[in-house]
């Protein structure tokens, strides 16, 4: 069986050693991300074990989302698991100190790009039937707050909460649903929510052991690879070293 996975947000982090395990276990990869060198190294490295179709692609433009799929060429048209993964964190200050724009910006990528990508390949998932699979890639702060999470936290989620809702839906398609929660992780993450500051990034992990992208990806792999029958809803994974804060309280 031809098995293809269609992962967003694949030149970095979790989508890209998604794209390696899963080429790893002999599936077709479809990867999409907004960096189209990253897209095509990743292509010309993986295309010798597996068939890889890559496409230039912002999850916040519905239009383009739809043209993708809609121009998925023969062989990588009956997907069988999508990686909801693209996403990002911006403004780890007070939301007194946010700017409004990374408020939206973390909103047009978290929230619409995961719906923008989920409603163009729902036919297809449904069509493909028993043993299809929607990943969708939430975080601990949807579930627990921190300071600076304020409107990540918020879109994470959301995350499970459409992950939740879309089980329901799909209920008698065959198409399963499980929303992966992951903790600290050692990614371009930190580089990204602090705009370029390297050394605030180096800060978060040093010292301390942080789950690394293939840790994650595994994950993933493990949920579409289970037999037909078996639905994981939610799968929260934080390192050893990580757990959760005592509650804050402010005093004189």
């Amino acid at each position: 069986m031809n098995r293809i996975v269609f992962i967003t947000g694949a030149t970095s982090g979790f989508g890209r050693a998604a794209a390696r395990r899963f080429a790893a276990g002999g599936w077709s990869l479809i990867l999409t991300g907004r960096r189209v060198e990253r897209l095509q190294a990743l292509q010309e490295e993986l295309s010798p074990q597996v068939p890889v179709h890559v496409a230039a692609l912002d999850v916040r433009d519905a239009n383009a989302v739809r043209q993708v799929v809609a121009e998925l060429p023969d062989g990588f048209r009956q997907v069988r698991a999508l990686i909801n993964n693209a996403g990002l964190a911006l403004a780890p200050q007070p939301a007194q100190r946010v700017e409004l724009d990374d408020w939206h910006t973390m909103i047009d990528t978290n929230v619409t790009g995961l719906v923008n990508v989920t409603h163009a390949l729902l036919p297809i998932l449904i069509e493909t039937g028993a043993g299809a699979s929607i990943v969708n890639i939430g975080s601990v702060a949807g579930k627990w707050p921190y300071p600076g999470g304020h409107v990540y936290g918020a879109t994470k989620a959301f995350v499970e909460q459409f992950s939740y809702n879309l089980r329901c839906d799909l209920l008698g398609t065959g198409v399963r649903v499980t929303d992966i929660a992951p903790g600290l992780a050692e990614t371009e993450f930190t580089l990204v929510r602090t705009k370029g500051d390297q050394a605030a990034s180096d800060r978060m992990y040093q010292t301390t052991t942080p789950l690394t992208a293939e840790d994650v990806a595994e994950q993933m792999f493990y949920v579409a690879n289970l037999p037909d029958r078996i639905n994981i809803n939610f799968l929260e994974v934080m390192p050893t070293r990580q757990a959760w804060s005592p509650f804050a309280i402010d005093r004189d």
